[in-house]
This record gives structure tokens, sequence and C-alpha cells, in this order.
């Protein structure tokens, strides 16, 4: 049942329409009604009531998930980067939530509640291409197609007895089937990707960006349907892909958009994303190769690495590699350890994943040699008893 809960959710929230309906004017259609976003706005009927009552209710339990990422730093550099392509005064009734869950994937409910998965987090490469993920769900927010999915869906069923199959927040399952509460159709795609390429164009963000993702995210299918010896799913037709674009239609269509906008004088905010991200690297690898997906793993790492082999990376490379430990992958996963912690910014973690892979490779007394470095560098670490244990003994 997960598994085929998954399967919709990379397109769930980030889906567009052919460009045969789209134009790159598009405006934001209620733009002289009072906005969701408006600081003190109050739902306007019993339906709008009704569904932020709900809202309420699940976000209060989402504030007490296992899966909530509590880093107060981490938290405000995503809400600044959401403020920053829409706008101080947009924003300033959102909250956003991260949620510790490898896949790509972010959401909006209409009382301004977001919520963004870390492998979001993972497989975007700078602030602009975050920007119009973070600028998409805010276009759906503010011209309210929740409201008007939950309208639908009241019209067809009881909606507010389907509330009661997410009773408790806190399994990826359940922010599954929240999701699935909304799903927009093609006309409000359309408004929130191009509302998104509005917001970044005209707050500084290369718009250019949203195209690259969904290139990537292609390349990521091919590697795992590679790795699997399946066939890539990249540009299915029919089920979800029936009433929503497979994601070539997506990504021609938003260069088309955007190839107009130009890129002169936009920023990606590359250098503040990596900084940004840094604490929580180690962490967010570590939950991407306990997804058992070698070749879109491998994939993400290389693209990545477009612009050089960091010493993230290269840990993150060695991780990938020791953790599969086929023949030849711990000496593999060695050299890229050596080659992470050579260089200057290199994390306490590249000698834990050194010493490990050499323990494993026979090499036992150097191994303890770098584990004790690890906790020499890191001694606050949550694996300090374990990894102690394991460095104790006879240089």
């Amino acid at each position: 049942m997960l598994k085929k809960l998954l399967s919709g959710l990379l397109a769930l929230s980030l889906t567009i329409a052919p460009h045969s309906v789209l134009n790159s004017s598009a405006k934001i259609e209620n733009a002289g009604a009072v906005l969701p976003s408006a600081f003190g706005y109050e739902p306007q009927d019993e339906d709008e009531r009704g569904l932020w009552l709900q809202m309420d209710e699940f976000e209060k339990k989402l504030k007490h998930s296992k899966l909530l990422v509590k880093d107060p730093k981490l938290n405000a550099y995503i809400q600044r980067v959401l403020c920053k392509t829409v706008g101080q005064e947009r924003c300033a009734s959102t909250r956003v939530y991260i949620m510790r869950t490898p896949y790509f994937n972010a959401s909006m409910a209409p009382n301004g509640m977001m919520m963004v998965w870390s492998g979001l987090l993972l497989r975007v490469r700078n602030e602009a291409e975050l920007a119009s993920v973070l600028g998409h769900e805010f276009g759906h927010f503010e011209n309210q197609h929740s409201l008007q999915s939950f309208r639908d869906i009241r019209a067809k069923t009881d909606a507010m007895a389907w509330f009661s199959l997410v009773p408790v927040v806190g399994s990826l399952a359940q922010f599954s089937l929240m999701g699935s509460l909304f799903k927009f159709n093609r006309q409000m795609e359309r408004e929130a990707d191009m509302i998104a390429l509005n917001y970044m164009s005209s707050n500084g963000y290369d718009p250019k960006a949203a195209a690259t993702i969904w290139e990537q995210l292609r390349g990521e299918m091919d590697a795992t349907a590679k790795g699997r010896k399946q066939k890539s799913r990249k540009d299915m037709n029919g089920g979800f892909f029936a009433t929503h674009p497979n994601s070539k239609e997506r990504m021609e269509y938003l260069k088309d958009a955007a190839g107009d906008k130009g890129n002169a004088g936009f920023r990606d905010g590359a250098a503040e994303y990596r900084a940004a991200l840094k604490k929580w690297w180690p962490r967010l690898i570590d939950d991407q190769i306990k997804l058992n997906d070698f070749g879109a793993t491998e994939f993400l790492l290389e693209q990545l690495a477009s612009n050089g082999w960091t010493s993230d990376l290269l840990f993150a490379r060695g991780e990938l590699y020791r953790a599969r430990g086929r023949s030849n992958d711990f000496e593999k996963a060695i050299g890229f350890y050596r080659k992470a912690a050579a260089k200057r910014d290199a994390a306490p973690e590249c000698w834990r994943g050194l010493g490990l892979a050499l323990m494993r490779s026979g090499a036992v007394d150097e191994g303890k040699a770098a584990l004790r470095k690890y906790l020499k560098r890191k001694p606050d670490a949550d694996d300090r008893a374990m990894i102690g244990v394991m460095a104790r003994a006879s240089k």
C-alpha cells in the first residue's frame, strides 16, 4: 500500500498542464480579492471554515510528529527562501514544517501550513530551484485551489468523513493520504506554475531553475530503472498522468515559459544553500542510501557534483559504496573518504566512514585510529558509545 502511495507522490504537488493551454503572461486570477495570505485573513464561508478547522487540528498533531525536523536554523532558512520568493508581506501568515522523509515532495494546506520533505532538500542544488517548488505550492495556496478541490470532493462524497483516515500524524503513509485529498486539475496546475515563475523572476531568482529540477528527476528515474533492470517510468502515461502531464511535458513547458525571461542579473543562491544544508548533509545522505537505490543515488551525487566534487559529496559517495559492499566497493569507499578528509571543510563523519571501511577491508588498526579521530573531532556524536567500543584497541 505504501509503495503505491509513494509512486504518485513525485508529481502529487508539483505537476503542470501541457503547454498548449498555458500562457507565460498568466497572472493570479483573484488578485483583486482578499487573499488567504493576507495578514489576519479569516475563512469566508462554512466550507472554508470547516476545512481550516480540520487543517488546524492536523497542524497541531504535526508539531508532535517524530518525522518533524525541529532545527531552528534550518527552518528559519527555508522560511526566508519562501519569503524572498513570494515577498515578506505575503509569507507572513505561513508556517513551514520540514519532514524527515527521503522523497521529493512539498505541499501546502489552505490554512497556510506548508510541508517540505527532506528528500526535496537533498535534490535541489540552490535557492532558485527550491524557490520554484515553494512558489508553486504558495500559488496553490493563494489561489485557494485546496478549497476548490475540497468542494468538488464534497459534491461527490463526505469529505469530512475522509479525514478520519488520518487521525494521528506521524507516518509517511498518513502524510501521503493527507496530500491525496488535494489533487489539482490542469487549470490549477497551470496557475500555480505560472505564479511560481512570476514570483521567481520578480524577486531575483532565475526562473530557468524550475525546468532544471525536472530534468534532474527524469535522469534519476532512468538511473533507478537501470540499476534495477527495469523500464524507466519517466514518460509513463495513464494512471496519475492520465490527468496530469508526464515529466517530459512539464520540463519542456517550463523551459519555454522561462525562456523569454532570460537569466541576466538573476541569482541562484547556491553558496547560501550549501551552507544552510551543511549540518544536515550526512543525515540526508544516510536517509537516501537507506532507500537501497544505488543507481539513483549515484546519479544524484554526480548531478550535485556538476561543478566539482566537494568534501560533502565525496563523503556521500564513500557512504554509498560502503553501504553496497560489493567486491572492491570498500576500497573505492576508502578512496572517496580520503579525498573528502583531505579538504579543509571536511566533516567529522569522513573519519567515521573511513574507519569503518578500513576495518571491513582488513586494515583494522588503521580503521580504529580513524574512528578515534572522528570522536576527537566530534565529541558530542550521537553514536559515541558504539564507536568508542569499536575504537578501543592497541595501536
